[in-house]
């Protein structure tokens, strides 16, 4: 038996009276009816507008006439001016506002129209709900587009990205669900807070660094903060980042363990410039006390080896994730993270290196700085809407070099732009020793061997001082003291620690 197919056309012809044709015919979402009946109320008492002044656009309205009235009127109310009929009949005439919607005429529709004041706010958000699923349409529509080849520049990943960044934007730009708070409900969040650091034993608030030290100065890592931490190629970034991600990821599940509960939290490190497997070896190398230089060649015993897997049995439940994708883009990092969050929970959030990262998807900036800035303001943006601390690392100008004292300034940060203003702390390691050690005494720089010991005393002097110390210069802090915390620095496992200096 032979059995018939449709021809493609009439199949598809079918689909489309069925499917989309349906779909395509239908009008946007719209109210006219409470647009009317909002600028009838707003026209007859000036008060409505108060209720609806915060969240309403012109551009919200779908009908253009209605928006260019509710601009109109509300640009008077703002100057403090009566805006009803008599007052604004004469602007009306002289715009032409009215014209397309039948003339002044239509001032008495309004009024007519106007329901009630009281009712102000509702139709108000029905207007504004209306606005937002018409931009979700909007943005369903580019979706399509771009996945039929509209945005050839655009790979499959790069699409979703700029999806999701118009969703995110469309959800934090759409009602301002921000405003006002109370004087006498910030007092109550920030009592809160005085009655956990009261409660708390110890010197931290936060999350610890777990570098003693270093939350004696800060607290801890707070919430919402972004911290910069920043200093020249080889002086230790990554290592003193990783050391503050493991120690809290440690942290987390040690309160964990102690309630008997799963982890309720979780550090995420986005590594742009080392893979996740390097990344995870330094962590190794330095718990082990395996040299990582080592560990590559496999120059390690029996010994060594049993141990390095012995650790890693112990540190694989830390609630520690690791995304190693090459120059990710701010838009990409936000989702990640609050799926990170809405799964695992999100204590703390490590990028290495900003430099490397790449604005929001859609986003040209004109320049270097300008791009760094929209970063760092993204970044921002990170820290407060899942108020967590996200520690962001930055490379420093070449400028430090040319000097004679080379610890690092605030102007040294590269491409600053806003980087010093948007951070609420910022954070530079520096090694002495890394540079001292490139001044060691050459014999043929010396006229006699006498001259020549002597130089090589006083710099092995020098040496001994700075062996195996770092500093780490707290050159802004918006919450408490800026100084500088000596810390310990193990070059073999790449691994930093406190400083003891009391049994020096």
């Amino acid at each position: 038996m032979i059995e018939s197919f449709p021809s493609p056309a009439a199949s598809d012809a079918s689909s489309d009276d069925g499917g989309l044709g349906a779909l395509l015919r239908r009008s946007p979402p719209a109210n006219i009816a409470a647009e009317q009946a909002l600028l009838g109320a707003i026209l007859t008492n000036n008060k409505a507008y108060e209720r609806v002044s915060d969240f309403l656009e012109p551009e919200h309205f779908a009908d253009s006439v209605n928006g260019r009235i509710y601009e109109a009127v509300a640009r008077r109310i703002e100057r403090g001016q009566l805006a009803d009929p008599v007052t604004m009949k004469a602007e009306f005439e002289h715009t032409g506002v009215l014209d397309a919607a039948g003339g002044p005429a239509y001032l008495a529709k309004l009024l007519t129209a106007m329901v009630g004041i009281v009712n102000a706010g509702d139709y108000g958000r029905v207007v504004h709900d209306a606005w937002v699923r018409r931009q979700l349409i909007d943005i369903g529509e580019t979706v399509v587009n771009n996945a039929f080849g509209a945005r050839p520049d655009l790979d499959g990943s790069d699409q979703i990205a700029a999806s999701e960044e118009a969703l995110f934007k469309l959800a934090t730009e759409r009602g301002q669900e921000g405003g006002f708070v109370s004087f006498g409900k910030a007092l109550t969040g920030a009592i809160d807070v005085a009655e956990k650091a009261f409660l708390r034993t110890g010197d931290v608030v936060g999350l610890t660094s777990g570098l003693r030290d270093l939350d004696k100065r800060t607290g801890g890592l707070h919430p919402s903060d972004l911290l910069i931490l920043a200093g020249r190629p080889a002086m230790g970034k990554t290592a003193l980042a990783t050391k503050i991600a493991f120690s809290a990821a440690r942290s987390i599940m040690r309160d964990a363990e102690e309630r008997g509960e799963k982890p309720h939290g979780s550090v995420a490190i986005f590594s742009l410039e080392m893979s996740s497997e390097q990344l995870a070896t330094r962590i190794l190398s330095g718990e082990a006390e395996v040299s990582g230089e080592k560990i590559r060649r496999g120059d390690i015993g029996q010994k060594e080896f049993d141990r390095f897997v012995r650790v890693s049995r112990e540190l694989q439940k830390l609630p520690l994730y690791i995304d190693d994708t090459p120059a990710i883009s701010l838009s990409a990092m936000r989702t990640r993270c609050r799926r990170l969050a809405r799964t695992q929970g999100l204590s703390l959030v490590v990028v290495d290196y900003l430099q490397l990262m790449r604005p929001a998807i859609g986003t040209k900036p004109d320049s270097r700085v300008l791009e760094i800035s929209m970063i760092t303001q993204g970044l921002k943006a990170i820290a407060k809407e899942l108020s967590v601390p996200v520690i962001a690392l930055s490379q420093l100008s070449r400028q430090v070099e040319s000097r004679e004292d080379k610890r690092p300034m605030l102007s040294d940060l590269r491409e600053s732009g806003s980087i010093e203003q948007d951070a609420d702390a910022v954070m530079f390691v520096y090694r002495d020793e890394y540079y001292l050690q490139q001044r060691m005494p050459k014999d043929s720089a010396y006229d006699s061997n006498e001259k020549f010991q002597a130089a090589t005393e006083e710099w092995q002097r020098k040496m001994a001082l700075v062996h195996n110390k770092a500093e780490l210069i707290l050159e802004k802090q918006r919450h408490g003291p800026t100084g500088m915390v000596q810390l310990y620095f193990e070059g073999e496992y790449t691994r930093f620690g406190d400083l003891d200096t009391i049994h020096e």
